[in-house]
C-alpha cells in the first residue's frame, strides 16, 4: 500500500509511465550486465563497457517504431558502437587525436539527425560510445574486452525492451493526418452545401463550424505540435509523401476559407465538384488509417475535367465574382487530388505517369533512398541551417572540453564531456538557464555521497544492493522533478558504481561536482560564443528568406504558365521557395523547443509563412494543370495581364517580407493610399477576352 501510493502518483504526472519503463530498463539492462560481468567474471573493465552500452539507449535515446522496429534499430547500432569503441581506444593515446576525433564523432551523430528522428534520438548514445574509451588509460590491448562489453549491454537493453509492458505511444502522425483530411473534408461538404443554396444562417454557421473543426486539426499536425519520434522529418518516401499531402490539404482549406467568406449561391455546378473534392479527401483518409493505398480512383480527375469544359463553355457569360469563384473551386479540388496522390504514394503506390515531370511535386518519388537522404544532408549543408549549427556547436564544445581535460589531466575528465552533453542547449539563454539547478542538484548529491562513503566505506554488499534502489527511485522520479533531481540521480549512481571497481575514495564526489561545474561552464561558454540566440536569431532571417523566394516564385510561375511548355526545359521555378521553406520549418521546429530568450512580441511566425506555403503548393497545382492540359501559350494580352498582377503581388509579399525582417515597422506601396494585397474581383474581367481562344483558364 506505501508503494502503490508514489507509483500512482509517478503515472498521473505527464509521461510518469514513461519515466517509470525507462528507470526499470536501465536498471535491468544496465545493472544486469554490470554485475554479471564484475562479480561473476571479475572482468571490471567489460562489466564498466556492458553499463554503458545499456545506458545511453535507456535513458538518452529516443528510437520510435513498435518492439520489432525497435529491436532491429539496437540491433543495428551495435556495428556503429564496435566502430566507435574502437576509435575512441585507438585515439586516446594523444589530446589532439583524441579531440579531433570527438568533433568529427560529436558533429556527425548529431548532424545526422536530420536525416529524421530514428538517427537524431541516436545521437547522444553514439557521442557517448565515443567518449568512454577516448580518455586514458590508453589500452589498445583492452579492446577485445570493451567490445565485448559493448555488446552485452546492447543485446541486454533490446532483450530487455521487448519483455517489458508497452508505455502509450503518441499517435502516429499519419492519423493525425487522417484526422485533419476528414476534417477538411467536412468543410468541404459543407461549403459545397452553402454553395448549392443560397448562403442562409444556417448553411453559413454550418461552414463556420467546420472550419474550425478543421483548423483545430490542422494545427494538431504542425510539426511543433508533433511528437518528436512521431515527426515527418526522414527523408524516407512515407515521411516526404505525408508532409507533402498535409501542404496540399491546407491548400484545400485555404480556398474553402476563400468560398466561404465570398461565397455567391446557387452555384450547383461548383457545389457537384465540392462534393466529389469531399468524397476524395474522405478517400485519401482512409489510405492515411488502413496504411494500404488501394486502387486508384481517378473520380475527382474526371469531375474537375469536366467542370473546366463546362467552365469554358460558359465563359462569356459568366460575371467577375463567379468566375474567380469558379478558379477558387478548382484550386480546391486539384489540391485534393494531390493529397490524394501523396497519402497514397506514402503506403507503396507507384508515381502516376501525370506527375512524372522534372520539378513536379512527387519528383522524390522517383529517386533512390541514397539519393533522397544525401538532398536532405546538402540541404542542410548551410550556415543558415539551424540543424549545422547545433551540430557545429556541439562539436567544437566537446573538442575543445577534450582538450582541457588532457591539458589539466583532470581525473575522471568524461564527466566534464558528459556534462557538457547533458547540460548544453540550442541557446546560450537556455544553456545559462539549466546550469543553477544543475549545479544544486549535484552539489547536494556531491554531499549525500561523501557522507555515504565516510559511513559506509569499503563494504561492496551495501554498494550492490542501493545501486538498483538509486537507479529505478531516481531516474524514475528525476525527470518527473527537475534537472536538479536527475543530476543529483546521475552524480549518486556514478559513485554507487565506481566504487565498485575502483577502490572506495572520499575524494570521488568532490571531483564529480567539480567536472560537472566545468563541464557546464565550457557549454555555456560555447553556447554564448557560437550562434548564441539558437533558432530565435534565425528564425526571422529564415522566415523573411521563405518570404521573399516565394514573392520571386510567384513572377516565375507566372511566366512559366503564361510561355507554355515549349519555355519549360526541365527547371524547378519553385525549387528556392522550397529550399527556403524547409530551412524555416526546420528553425520554427526548434524555436517551439526552446524556453528562455524569446521575444515578447514576436510575430505569429505560422502566419508569416502562410504566403509562401500557398504560393508553394499553389504554384505545384498551377504548373501540374497547364502541363496535363496543354493546349497554346496564352495571347499577348492575357501574358501582360497576369505579368502586371503577378508584379503587383510580388511586390506586397516582398513589402510584408520588409515588415517581418524590421521587427513590425509599417511598410506601404510608395504613393499608394491603398493598403497592399486587395485584388478586386472584377480585375478578372479583363482576362475574359484573353482567354476565350484558349478553352481554360
Amino acid at each position: 500500500m506505501g508503494v502503490n501510493g508514489p507509483v500512482r502518483w509517478l503515472l498521473r504526472q505527464e509521461q510518469g509511465a514513461e519515466h517509470l519503463r525507462s528507470a526499470v530498463w536501465a536498471t535491468l539492462a544496465g545493472l544486469t550486465g554490470f554485475y554479471v560481468l564484475r562479480y561473476g567474471f571479475d572482468a571490471p573493465d567489460m562489466a564498466l563497457y556492458a553499463l554503458f552500452g545499456a545506458l545511453p539507449l535507456c535513458l538518452f535515446a529516443q528510437v520510435p517504431g513498435a518492439a520489432p522496429e525497435r529491436t532491429r534499430t539496437f540491433l543495428a547500432v551495435l556495428p556503429a558502437g564496435w566502430a566507435l569503441v574502437t576509435a575512441g581506444t585507438l585515439l586516446a593515446g594523444h589530446s589532439w587525436s583524441a579531440a579531433c576525433g570527438m568533433f568529427v564523432v560529436g558533429f556527425t551523430a548529431s548532424f545526422l539527425g536530420v536525416g529524421g528522428p530514428r538517427l537524431g534520438g541516436l545521437a547522444t548514445a553514439f557521442q557517448l560510445y565515443y567518449l568512454l574509451p577516448c580518455f586514458p588509460p590508453y589500452a589498445p590491448g583492452t579492446l577485445g574486452e570493451r567490445l565485448g562489453g559493448l555488446t552485452v549491454g546492447i543485446l541486454l537493453t533490446a532483450l530487455v525492451d521487448r519483455l517489458l509492458w508497452r508505455t502509450e505511444r503518441p499517435v502516429p502522425y499519419r492519423v493525425l493526418l487522417a484526422d485533419a483530411v476528414d476534417a477538411v473534408a467536412g468543410y468541404c461538404a459543407a461549403t459545397g452545401r452553402l454553395m448549392a443554396g443560397a448562403g442562409d444562417g444556417t448553411d453559413r454557421a454550418g461552414a463556420r463550424r467546420c472550419e474550425e473543426e478543421a483548423g483545430r486539426a490542422l494545427r494538431a499536425t504542425l510539426l511543433s505540435r508533433v511528437a518528436p519520434a512521431e515527426r515527418p522529418t526522414s527523408a524516407s518516401l512515407r515521411d516526404r509523401a505525408c508532409y507533402d499531402a498535409r501542404a496540399a490539404v491546407r491548400h484545400v482549406r485555404a480556398q474553402l476559407d476563400r468560398l466561404v467568406a465570398g461565397a455567391r449561391g446557387p452555384d450547383p455546378g461548383g457545389a457537384r465538384l465540392l462534393e466529389h473534392t469531399a468524397a476524395a479527401l474522405r478517400n485519401a483518409g482512409r489510405v492515411l488509417r488502413s496504411g494500404s493505398p488501394g486502387p486508384r480512383d481517378d473520380t475527382l480527375s474526371t469531375a474537375v475535367g469536366a467542370f473546366r469544359a463546362e467552365r469554358a463553355r460558359r465563359l462569356s457569360g459568366v460575371s467577375a465574382v463567379r468566375l474567380r469563384q469558379d478558379s477558387v473551386v478548382q484550386a480546391a479540388a486539384a489540391g485534393a487530388v494531390l493529397a490524394g496522390e501523396g497519402a497514397r504514394i506514402a503506403f507503396g503506390a507507384p508515381l502516376d505517369d501525370r506527375w512524372r515531370r522534372p520539378g513536379g511535386p512527387f519528383a522524390y518519388a522517383t529517386t533512390s533512398a541514397p539519393g533522397r537522404w544525401w538532398r536532405r544532408l546538402a540541404l542542410h549543408l548551410t550556415p543558415r541551417s539551424v540543424l549545422l549549427q547545433n551540430a557545429l556547436r556541439l562539436a567544437f564544445a566537446l573538442a575543445g572540453a577534450r582538450l582541457i581535460v588532457g591539458a589539466l589531466e583532470l581525473p575522471h575528465g568524461f564527466w566534464v564531456l558528459l556534462a557538457v552533453l547533458s547540460l548544453m542547449r540550442t541557446s546560450a539563454a537556455d544553456t545559462r538557464g539549466a546550469l543553477p539547478p544543475a549545479f544544486l542538484g549535484v552539489a547536494v548529491a556531491a554531499v549525500v555521497s561523501t557522507l555515504l562513503l565516510v559511513v559506509v566505506g569499503d563494504t561492496p554488499a551495501f554498494y550492490i544492493a542501493a545501486a538498483p534502489v538509486v537507479f529505478l527511485v531516481g531516474f524514475a522520479v528525476g525527470p518527473v522533478l527537475g534537472s536538479a533531481w536527475t543530476q543529483a540521480t546521475l552524480t549518486l549512481v556514478l559513485v554507487l558504481l565506481f566504487v565498485q571497481i575502483l577502490p572506495p575514495d572520499r575524494h570521488l564526489p568532490a571531483v564529480r561536482l567539480m567536472d560537472v561545474v566545468i563541464g557546464g561552464s565550457l557549454g555555456a561558454a560555447a553556447s554564448l560564443l557560437a550562434w548564441p540566440r539558437g533558432a530565435g536569431g534565425e528564425l526571422r532571417r529564415s522566415v523573411v528568406d521563405f518570404m521573399s523566394r516565394g514573392a520571386e516564385a510567384c513572377g516565375a510561375v507566372t511566366f512559366r504558365l503564361c510561355h507554355g511548355l515549349e519555355h519549360d526545359r526541365g527547371t524547378d521555378p519553385l525549387r528556392p521557395a522550397r529550399t527556403a521553406m524547409r530551412l524555416a520549418q526546420a528553425a520554427h521546429t526548434q524555436y517551439r523547443t526552446e524556453r528562455a530568450g524569446r521575444e515578447a512580441t514576436s510575430p505569429s511566425w505560422e502566419t508569416a509563412m502562410q504566403p509562401g506555403h500557398h504560393t508553394v503548393s499553389g504554384g505545384e497545382l498551377l504548373i501540374t494543370a497547364r502541363r496535363d492540359g496543354g493546349g497554346p501559350p496564352l495571347p499577348p494580352e492575357a501574358t501582360a495581364l497576369l505579368a502586371d498582377l503577378a508584379e503587383r503581388v510580388t511586390a506586397d509579399c516582398l513589402r510584408a517580407a520588409d515588415v517581418v525582417r524590421s521587427a513590425g515597422a509599417s511598410a506601404r506601396a510608395p504613393g499608394s493610399g491603398e493598403p497592399p494585397g486587395r485584388y478586386p474581383a472584377a480585375e478578372s474581367e479583363a482576362l475574359r477576352y484573353a482567354v476565350e481562344g484558349v478553352g481554360e483558364v
